[in-house]
């Protein structure tokens, strides 16, 4: 190799290298382009600010429904999965954060769930707790619900199969 394409090469590792270290320095992302886009998104209403997420509302997807009120410091949350007679599940707890939602069903059913203003999303690998929340083949991983409406008043509507409101 010639001296000009090691220089290049190591100009690219070097590159590359302190590419995967900005995103973990505390403030490197504040001053960059990319940085400044966001903060110019959100000022314009066209992307949510994550700071300031409010989940509480009614939720819907297919035959799912969640809702989560306001109580306290944090929330209420309830959610329910209807695949038809026999698998189901029906969850009700409490809910803290904003974007990030760390949610307690009780007992070992504790997770994160991600909230980006349109949607709620339960990850796809749930702790074994929750199993018990359900009947027949039906599950809450993976559970993507939109937003319906962020009216408390109608997420304290919403009911679950047993006919109890989710939210209770």
């Amino acid at each position: 190799m010639t001296r000009a394409a090691v220089a290049v090469s190591l100009a690219l590792i070097a590159a590359l290298a302190g590419c995967g270290r900005a995103s973990h320095e505390p403030g490197a992302q504040s001053t960059g382009a990319g940085a400044q886009l966001e903060r110019a998104a959100i000022a314009a209403g066209v992307v949510a600010d994550p700071g300031r997420l409010d989940p509480a509302g009614a939720y819907s997807s297919a035959s799912d429904r969640v809702c989560i009120l306001r109580a306290g410091g944090g929330y209420r949350i309830g959610a329910s999965v209807d695949y038809g007679e026999g698998h189901g599940c029906v969850a009700r707890g409490t809910a803290r954060g904003l974007g990030k939602l760390a949610i307690s069903f009780g007992g070992t059913c504790r997770f994160e769930a991600r909230f980006d203003g349109a949607r709620l999303v339960f990850p796809p690998v749930l702790p074994e707790g929750c199993d018990s929340l359900c009947t027949g083949r039906a599950s809450l991983s993976a559970l993507v619900a939109g937003r319906l409406s962020e009216a408390e008043s109608e997420a304290a509507t919403l009911r679950g199969p047993d006919g109890k409101p989710l939210c209770g």
